[in-house]
């Protein structure tokens, strides 16, 4: 029996020829070039990160220039805005301040209108009053006139006759302060007292004549009747011996 020490007999016979291992193809696994292009794409792909941090840096960067630039802009345009506001505010203001002075002067405009018409009114009033008075004055100026003309012709006719009266009713005539008015002084009206005088004035502005103050007082109509005769008759002689005889009446009563 052999023992277990023995070697086998595969292990120790020697070798007769050459080796299985030997006579196998040889395998090139290329390592070395597959750690070259590891190498390379690890070369590349730093590359590429460090390429696309610096872009996402510049990115942000840009972005954040961007952002600043944005926020710059809303700033300026903010206060542009606040500057339009103040504008807008000051023109509003100015056109109610304009506004309302336009209505003030519209009104002292329309108060001057107003007024201008009133005193245009009131001159066409004053005017026309003008000329009515003018024209009265003018007629009263041609019956004047005319009244004296008249008194004039008479008076070349009746001097004889007026001095007559005079001297005979102890009359003497005045001026009585205007134009158309004369007065006549009577005295020995009053039987107590020859020196007592009696007066009348007689207007003789219109056509008719008229009494207008007289002393003493007479009664108004008695007046009235004498003037009528004289007027009908146009002799001063009724005139004055009608007058005459009524203050002799009103001295003795």
């Amino acid at each position: 029996m052999a023992s277990i020490f023995e070697p086998s007999l595969s292990t120790s016979r020697a070798p007769t020829g050459p080796s299985m291992a030997d006579t196998l193809p040889s395998i090139n696994f290329g390592f070395d070039e597959l750690r070259d292009r590891m190498a390379k794409f690890t070369v590349k792909f730093d590359a590429f990160i460090e390429q696309g941090r610096k872009r996402v840096l510049e990115e942000r960067n840009q972005f954040r220039m961007n952002v600043t630039e944005l926020q710059e802009d809303q700033r300026m345009k903010k206060k542009d805005i606040e500057i339009l506001q103040l504008k807008t505010s000051t023109h509003q203001q100015t056109m109610a301040k304009e506004a309302a002075e336009t209505r003030e002067m519209q009104g002292a405009i329309a108060a001057l209108t107003a007024q201008r018409d009133a005193q245009a009114t009131t001159r066409d009033g004053l005017r026309a009053q003008m000329a009515a008075t003018q024209r009265e004055i003018d007629g009263r100026l041609a019956a004047q006139r005319a009244h004296a003309e008249r008194l004039e012709a008479q008076a070349r006719f009746n001097v004889p006759e007026l001095d007559f009266w005079v001297t005979n009713l102890c009359l003497r005539i005045e001026g009585a302060g205007a134009e158309d008015r004369l007065k006549f002084v009577y005295t020995h009206v009053d039987e107590r007292s020859w020196d007592r005088e009696a007066w009348f004035e007689l207007s003789t502005g219109s056509r008719d004549y008229d009494v207008r103050h007289c002393r003493p007082k007479l009664e108004k109509d008695k007046v009235e009747r004498v003037l009528e005769r004289v007027n009908e008759t146009r002799e001063l002689a009724v005139l004055l011996k009608g007058m005459r005889e009524l203050f002799v009446e009103a001295l003795k009563s």
